[in-house]
Formats: C-alpha cells, structure tokens, sequence
C-alpha cells in the first residue's frame, strides 16, 4: 500500500469506535480502544439522558453541500471526525453498536464471506448474495443509447441458511446491552430493535418518550436517510436537499421540547457521487476468480483462481489500476485496513486474496441491474465517504 493511501484511511483514534467507547466509558461500562476527546468533553456532563442520533450517510461534505451555516446542525457542528474502513453501514453501524473495529466485529460489508459455509451472504438480510441469470439481457435501451436493466435480470432471493449467519457465525455484544450489564439503562430508538419505529416520526416521538422518563439512561437511535435517497438519486438531487432539509426541522423541533439532555448527531459514513461498471462487462477479470466478490463495489474482496493469483494484478489493473488500489490479504492485514484492534479469530479466511479500494468516482458492481439504479455510493476511501461530523446540542436542565 502506497504511504498516500496510508494517509486516506480513517484516523483510528478518532472514529465511530472511540465515540462508542466515549459512551461507554460515559455509564461506567468497560472500555475496548480509546475514547473520543471531541465528545468527552461533552459527556462529562452530568445530563439525564444522552442521545446519539445516528443519520445514515450524512457526512461532513453532504451537510455543507445542502445546510446552511448557521442553521440548527452546522451552527452545532463541535468538530469531525472518522468513520471506519470501509465507511458504509453494515460495517460502521456494526462498529457503533459494538464499541469493536470491523477487524474485530467481522461486518466487513453488505456482502461478506462465511468460509464455514462457502458463500457470499447479504448479512443484513441473511440472505445469498445478489447474482445475475445467466445470459440475462436488457430490457430496453435508453435515447442517449445506454441499455436499460429490468429487476427480472436478478436470479431470486434466497435465504442464506436456516439460521441468522451473521449472528452465528461473527456475533457481537451491542453497547446497550452492556451498559444494562453495568447497571445503567440504556434503550434503542431503531426499525431494527423492539419497539421497531419504522419512521423518523416513530424514531424521534420515541426518543422524546424515553427521554421524560426518570433515570438516568442512553438512547441510540437511527435512521436510513438520507443515505437511501442519495443512492437512488445521487448526492446533489432536490429529493436529497428535501430529505437533509426535512431531516433538520424535524430533529430540531424534537430538542426544543428537551431538558437535560446531551443531544450528540452524527453519520455512519459519507456518500459521492459515483461512475458504475459492471464487473461482468469484463470477462478476463470475472475469468480469474473464484466467485463474485464481496464486501462492497466500492471495497472489493477478491478471490483469485490459483493459476491466476500471480497475474491477476496486472489484468485488474488493465481495467482499473487508475481507479483502485489492489492489496494483497497479507498487506490487508499487515496494515490494518480494517481496524486497530486484535483481528477476530478467523478473519483472515474471510478476506480474499485481493482487495480492491476505490480512490476516485468508480464502482464495481457485480449485476447490469445494481449498477444502473445506484449513482450514489460509499465504502471508498475519499474523504467524502470517510469524514463525519459531530453534532452537538446541550440542553440544560430546567
């Protein structure tokens, strides 16, 4: 790995780990890497309740481009900070929740490798990796001559296994469950976790609920946009300023009505504005391996055919040696590309034997379909992607 790459990488003293592990340092819970100095000032606070709002995708680049300066979140921008390697949900949110590195956690991506079951699983879902039918063909052709892919081109769905892989096979212990071991309280405000909120209203009105509640406790809520919007639409569009700009009001109003809280905002990750190919465009690579990579198009773990291992760099690089940087699994490791803390046992067999990171506009995904409907992405390493804010509002006690 060149030193410039080095450089690109998330600060790993300064990131999502060290704000989770703030947080638990914060209820009195055991610590796993450092802490945040930017919010421990803040949670030295003696507040009854503390909040971290997580908003999918909402970097540091993302709030410039569409808030204004001195409006309810930039004008409580405390500082940024880092998200993880690759900086994208499965992987940070993972981090979040758990206080762990990816390189700890195992959530590598949205598709990850289970050696113990030889397949690449959509772990969010549980399910089999997307693939494209074979001989699939598109459906129509757009009037500036781009082919049109239909959803119908995709093989079905499949579960992964009769269990949950992911939770079987690289399970972690989330930070509100240990601060409930601690003795603290500690509650979730997420579509994922009971009482299952499936709208920001849902989120925010439960949050406020929490919050009145006696006791001193942590909340973490989430919320998927305005990632989902930007991967649709790009980072740029009217939808995109719709949702940061309704996104603001809303959070804004739910803090006014707050006492005693220390309010902390931030994201999982950035997003860009990306130019998408399809890896099956390109036959001598998709020639070389072994199956579709995984992890993410903007973070590829490739697994190479043996009689391909050694020439393999120069065919990938053919393609994309302008838009990626190809590691070796040992170069992976030896540098620490997912994480500081000590690599979880089996991780080494879930990394390929090449893994490509994107440092400009391009994606590679492994369907026509994927492609075409995602000009948004994230999982690289431009600071778009990695750069976060801290969002910071201290409402004092009444």
């Amino acid at each position: 790995m060149s030193r410039q790459t080095l450089s690109d990488l998330p600060d790993y003293n300064n990131c999502l780990v060290n704000l989770s592990n703030s947080i638990l340092k914060r209820f009195g819970a055991q610590t796993t890497a450092a802490t945040l100095s930017l919010a421990d000032k803040y949670l030295e606070g003696e507040y009854k309740n503390v909040v971290l709002l997580v908003l999918d995708a909402m970097g540091t680049a993302i709030v410039e481009k569409h808030l204004e300066k001195n409006g309810f979140f930039r004008s409580h921008i405390a500082g940024s900070f880092d998200s993880v390697y690759p900086p994208t949900t499965v992987a940070a949110t993972t981090a979040i929740l758990s206080g762990l590195y990816p390189n700890e956690h195992g959530w590598l991506g949205w598709d990850i490798y289970y050696p113990q079951i030889d397949k690449n699983v959509t772990v969010f879902t549980n399910t089999e990796q997307l693939e494209e039918k074979e001989n699939a063909v598109p459906s129509a052709e757009y009037s500036d001559g781009r082919m049109k892919w239909a959803e119908d081109s995709l093989k079905e769905t499949i579960p992964a296994a009769e269990y949950n892989v992911g939770f079987r096979y690289t399970p972690y212990k989330n930070i509100i469950e240990i601060i409930k071991e601690t003795g603290g309280n500690a509650y979730a405000a997420m579509p994922f976790m009971p009482p299952y909120p499936q709208s920001i209203e849902e989120i925010l009105n439960h949050v406020e609920e929490l919050c009145s509640e006696p006791g001193r406790k942590f909340i973490y809520a989430y919320w998927s946009e305005p990632d989902s919007t930007m991967h649709k639409t790009g980072t740029g569009s009217l939808e995109t300023h719709k949702i940061i700009t309704e996104l603001e009001k809303m959070v804004e109003k739910t803090v006014s009505g707050l006492s005693d809280t220390l309010f902390l905002i931030t994201a999982d990750h950035g997003h860009m504005d990306s130019n998408n190919y399809c890896l099956l465009d390109y036959p001598e690579i998709m020639n070389c391996l072994v199956r579709q990579p995984s992890v993410e198009p903007r973070t590829l773990n490739l697994f190479v055919k043996d009689e391909y291992k050694e020439t393999f760099p120069k065919v990938f690089n053919k393609y994309f040696g302008d838009s990626f940087v190809l590691l070796t699994r040992d170069e992976v490791l030896f540098d620490r590309l997912f994480g500081t803390g000590n690599d979880r046992e089996g991780l080494e067999d879930m990394i390929g034997d090449y893994v490509a990171l994107a440092i400009s506009d391009k994606s590679i995904f492994n369907t026509h379909f994927e492609a075409q409907k995602m000009p948004g992405c994230h999982a690289g390493l431009t600071k778009e992607e990695v750069k976060i804010p801290l969002i910071v509002i201290e409402k004092k006690r009444e």
